[in-house]
């Protein structure tokens, strides 16, 4: 562990107005200082036009940094490239130099046809947060966003004039890709595709996305364009190939940094143990939400502009309140400074929340990860990051906001009680030591290409030399179309036959069907959404319900509708979700012996169900009650990667009959708990089940499964990465200073038996003897 007081001695500033000095000292673990960084500036490039160098000139960028005229370079030559330099590095420059001198010189060019740019963001915010830079410097350029917030009027006016247009991959799916023919003037006209935070598109979405990115390069091709591809993310591994596989083409990467970086202080920082013991007697830290409201408190005292990331809708809510409440005990006038900002606030809402935090009027913010891609923020002191978000790449994008150009900053992970966060604590070099994950996707699932096939035969008719743009798999997914007769194949290609639009058939951000609204009873007024894969757990009727700082209780959700009624109260209890899951293996694809255990990859189905609810007390969150429900079954078919111990081998580990359940279910915690750190997934993207004898495979079986239909490609990595992984969840139960198993190794969040049983000692055991029957196979895996 590094030595905190010396560290800290140089300038830690920010990190002397956390707490009281002697929490400060118990609960600060590690801090990492990363040094600053001297700007290394290159002239301009000779294509440059006056206008656009006078106009950045104007904006305070007298020179660009080497790495944009590199990417822009790159760019303009018609090469395909991936800018992948840190947080605040003025990528947008690097896409805009070549955007903007090809936009201005065809209109000045007699005879030729205009160019255009056609940007890509993750959310509607990054999109009119880039329209927004591009405004101020006034270059007479023609852009506008392109979203679901877009009037008709204006919509129309974009697809005649536009010479820019922002949007993002769900209005391009259903909007300009759907109904091209609409679009000529723009599709002829279009010279480059930006890409922007490309590490977001992971797992199903990922692989969504580069499947619209394919039929981009189609649609382009019949108007006569072979636009360029310019990518950009601040944490992407191995960018070359990423890019590769979100665009089809080879990608040239730039990933050598000219920008300038303040000094930065990144520190480990965990809650205290309380007297309060959790289910089945457990030590239980105090929350990472309750800690970071403190801290945000602290440092909105001190007049440091701070952003707050917490993992979840509910708790940035509860953020936000309780830093309103503990400033109103000490500094009235800076309670109004402090305020939420998540996914689910209608538009008119973001939009000010967006324009106070810009402005300076908001001093502190609680945010979920929807701000981590949303606008870019300037001026950031610090930021918090209330639980590990599940991947390196987003911690650093998070901690990234903070400190734009030479400024110095403080980022402080807050760490949960749960097994992963418990062991970066244990083991920063884990974090700093390492590199970001490889994006995991997989644009072959043929849950993710089917419906792309279905649309790009709805927009032109597919034929065998469209074939190799969708990947090998295309062909086969294509006669399964046809024996489902949502296409049939004739002299001039497959031609869609399904009813309806065919792009309603495929949801980009796969969250399971139609958002539920939330609808305030009596009135009928609109309060927000949820996705409806959530709704089940979120919104059930008896939840309880936070919605900008304010508490409601659901009345009814109607499934069928989409809709859940509510009604404002403040009950004295929280509310969580109780859910059955059962698992069937239905293909094994892969196999790997250890020994007389086995490792195992294939499809499965599992079928969950939203049984009941809970009442938990608040404060404290002691169960005061439980209410059954009449939620149907949700069935999903999917991805695992599993592994086995015969029943000879469990006789060996000493392990009682009895406590055998309880230590496939805390191993299958733990594990859960430690796979984001071998792949680009949150530990809520996928799920597990345990078993002593599973029917499929009569053996002491541990499944870790894909979270989305056809498999996200987190358990794929798993399979590959399973004796590291699993030494690691090992080292973990070990490692944890508790008796029985606590949140910080076996216990979840997640668990639909309220944790029960669990058995930290005799999952340690079970797990030391699968990675001994592992390390004493011989080196290569026996595929089935």
């Amino acid at each position: 562990m590094e030595d905190v007081t010396t560290t800290l001695a140089p300038g830690g500033g920010l990190l002397a107005s956390l707490g009281r000095p002697s929490a400060r000292a118990e609960r600060l673990l590690h801090v990492e200082t990363l040094p600053e960084r001297p700007a290394r500036t290159v002239p301009w490039p000779s294509w440059v036009p006056g206008d656009v160098v006078a106009a950045y000139a104007a904006q305070g960028v007298s020179a660009p940094w080497s790495h944009q005229v590199e990417a822009a370079q790159a760019a303009r030559s018609g090469r395909h490239v991936v800018v992948a330099t840190g947080t605040a590095s003025g990528k947008s420059l690097a896409y805009q130099l070549p955007g903007l001198a090809d936009v201005l010189a065809a209109r000045g060019a007699r005879g030729q046809r205009g160019a255009g740019v056609l940007y890509l963001a993750p959310t509607k915010a990054l999109a009119a947060d880039q329209l927004a830079g591009l405004q101020r410097l006034g270059t007479g350029v023609r852009a506008v966003t392109h979203d679901g917030d877009s009037p008709p009027e204006l919509r129309a006016w974009t697809r005649d004039h536009a010479e820019w247009v922002l949007t993002n991959p769900d209005m391009l799916h259903h909007s300009m890709l759907a109904v091209h023919e609409r679009w000529p003037a723009f599709w002829r006209s279009l010279r480059y595709v930006v890409v922007d935070e490309c590490h977001h598109y992971r797992g199903v979405f990922g692989a969504h996305v580069a499947q619209v990115l394919r039929r981009v390069r189609r649609v382009a091709a019949r108007y006569g364009a072979e636009p360029t591809f310019v990518l950009a993310s601040a944490t992407v591994a191995d960018p070359a190939a990423t890019g590769e596989r979100l665009v089809g083409l080879p990608v040239v990467p730039v990933v050598d940094d000219g920008s300038p970086r303040g000094r930065r202080e990144i520190g480990l920082w965990q809650p205290p143990l309380t007297d309060h013991l959790g289910e089945n007697g457990a030590p239980v830290r105090r929350a990472a939400s309750s800690e970071t409201a403190d801290l945000l408190a602290d440092l909105v005292t001190t007049g440091v502009r701070t952003l707050a990331f917490v993992r979840s809708r509910r708790g940035a809510e509860q953020v936000a309140r309780t830093t309103r409440t503990l400033l109103e005990e000490v500094a009235p006038e800076l309670g109004t400074r402090v305020t939420s900002y998540r996914g689910g606030y209608l538009p008119e809402e973001r939009r000010e929340i967006e324009r106070a935090l810009r402005s300076g009027d908001l001093l502190g913010l609680a945010a979920t990860n929807a701000l981590e891609l949303g606008i870019d923020v300037a001026g950031l002191d610090a930021v918090l990051v209330a639980g590990f978000p599940g991947t390196r790449a987003a911690f650093w994008q998070q901690v990234g906001r903070a400190g734009r150009g030479r400024q110095d900053a403080l980022g402080l992970l807050v760490a949960r009680d749960d097994p992963l966060d418990t062991y970066l604590a244990a083991h920063p070099e884990t974090l700093f030591g390492a590199p970001v994950e490889a994006t995991v996707f997989d644009p072959d699932n043929p849950y993710v290409l089917a419906p792309h096939l279905c649309a790009a035969a709805a927009e032109l008719p597919l034929t065998d030399e469209d074939l190799p743009l969708f990947g090998p798999a295309a062909a086969g997914v294509l006669d399964q179309l046809v024996e489902a007769r949502l296409v049939r194949r004739r002299r001039g290609g497959w031609f869609w036959t399904g009813h309806g639009r065919a792009s309603d058939l495929a949801d980009l951000r796969s969250s399971g069907g139609a958002a539920v609204q939330l609808v305030e009873g009596g009135t009928g007024r609109v309060i927000g959404t949820v996705d409806a894969a959530r709704a089940h757990g979120e919104a059930h009727e008896g939840a309880v319900y936070l919605h900008l700082g304010e508490t409601w209780l659901v009345e009814s959700l109607d499934l069928d509708e989409h809709v859940a009624v509510m009604r404002r109260a403040d009950p004295p209890y929280s509310t969580s979700a109780r859910e059955t899951t059962e698992i069937r293996v239905v293909e094994e694809s892969e196999r790997t012996a250890w020994g007389a255990c086995a490792l195992a990859f294939g499809t499965v189905d599992v079928s969950h169900q939203v049984v009941a609810y809970l009442k938990r007390a608040e404060p404290g969150g002691e169960v005061v009650g439980e209410q059954a429900l009449d939620l149907p079954v949700r069935t999903l078919r999917t991805r695992a990667v599993w592994w086995t111990v015969p029943a000879e081998v469990l006789a060996t580990t000493g392990i009682d009959p009895a406590d055998l359940p309880g230590a496939a279910h805390a191993a299958e915690h733990c594990s859960i708990g430690l796979l984001p750190l071998f792949a680009t997934c949150d530990r809520w993207d996928i799920g597990g089940v345990s078993t002593v004898l599973h029917p499929d495979t009569g053996e002491l079986t541990v499944f870790v499964y894909d979270g989305h239909p056809g498999g996200a490609g987190f358990a794929e990595r798993g399979y590959a990465a399973a004796p590291a992984w699993l030494r690691a969840t090992l080292e973990a139960i070990r490692g944890c200073g508790c008796t029985d198993g606590c949140p910080s190794c076996v216990q979840s969040p997640k668990c639909g038996n309220q944790n029960n049983p669990l058995d930290k000692a005799a999952a340690a055991r079970l797990l030391a003897t699968l990675l001994a029957h592992g390390d004493a196979t011989p080196a290569g895996p026996a595929r089935a």
